[in-house]
């Protein structure tokens, strides 16, 4: 990592620059509400450092999440919130796993202002990381994706993906139908997160990185999709 992906030599991550996406949008202060929050991470610590910010998930870890003003337990499809509630909503690492996307979708306008925008990150399904993840069942994933991203003893399971909402095409076609214009629609390949427990892994899917990250022409082949919906005004 320190020599191939150094940011002190001017290497964003994934991360950082999602983090970045969600400034850019959520200028403070507002209220967020964090779509698939779960427990205390990262993300969440930041995004509340841009505003009030309240979180929904249907796994009851999100009571332990420490960054959130107020947390929700979701039970079927309605958001537990009036209409009109926040000024926008965010997602990272959610949408892959929403079985019912036109739904999820009418709830994220719903509890929207008029003028929010619904920013997420979520893999991109032709990408060779989701494509493995949809030939493999979900003991596979349970087995080995902690282990091959090297994390602690202890980090949360994988949860279910089904991929419903992950290529641009679907995305653009799903938002149209409900209501959201497109103000933002972006392939991004970083650094090989699944390889870190071997470093001929690694190296070979550094390489991956730095072929498609190449050219315009191979950006169908990264690994995520950073999107921005925006609810007219």
């Amino acid at each position: 990592m320190t020599r191939f992906y150094n940011q002190e030599r001017g290497w964003l991550d994934g991360t950082a620059e999602f983090h970045a996406l969600c400034k850019n949008v959520c200028t403070p202060p507002c209220q967020l509400l964090e779509v698939g929050a779960g427990p205390s991470n990262g993300t969440s610590r930041f995004l509340a450092t841009l505003g009030e910010l309240h979180g929904l998930d249907p796994d009851p870890d999100v009571k332990r999440n420490d960054a959130l003003t107020t947390s929700s337990v979701l039970h079927g499809d309605r958001f537990p919130y009036e209409d009109a509630s926040f000024d926008h909503c965010i997602s990272n690492y959610v949408v892959e796993h929403v079985a019912d996307p036109v739904t999820h979708l009418r709830e994220v306008a719903r509890v929207l202002r008029p003028g929010g925008a619904y920013v997420f990150r979520t893999p991109n399904r032709y990408h060779y990381v989701a494509i493995i993840s949809a030939l493999t069942p979900h003991r596979v994933h349970r087995l080995l994706a902690n282990r091959l991203r090297n994390l602690p003893g202890g980090s949360h399971d994988p949860y279910p993906t089904v991929y419903a909402m992950n290529s641009q095409s679907v995305i653009r076609s799903l938002a149209a139908s409900t209501g959201f214009d497109v103000e933002a629609l972006r392939l991004v390949e970083k650094e090989p997160s699944y390889a870190m427990s071997s470093r001929a892994m690694f190296l070979t899917l550094t390489a991956y990185e730095r072929i498609v990250n190449s050219t315009p022409l191979l950006a169908g082949l990264r690994s995520n999709i950073f999107a921005v919906l925006r609810r007219p005004r």
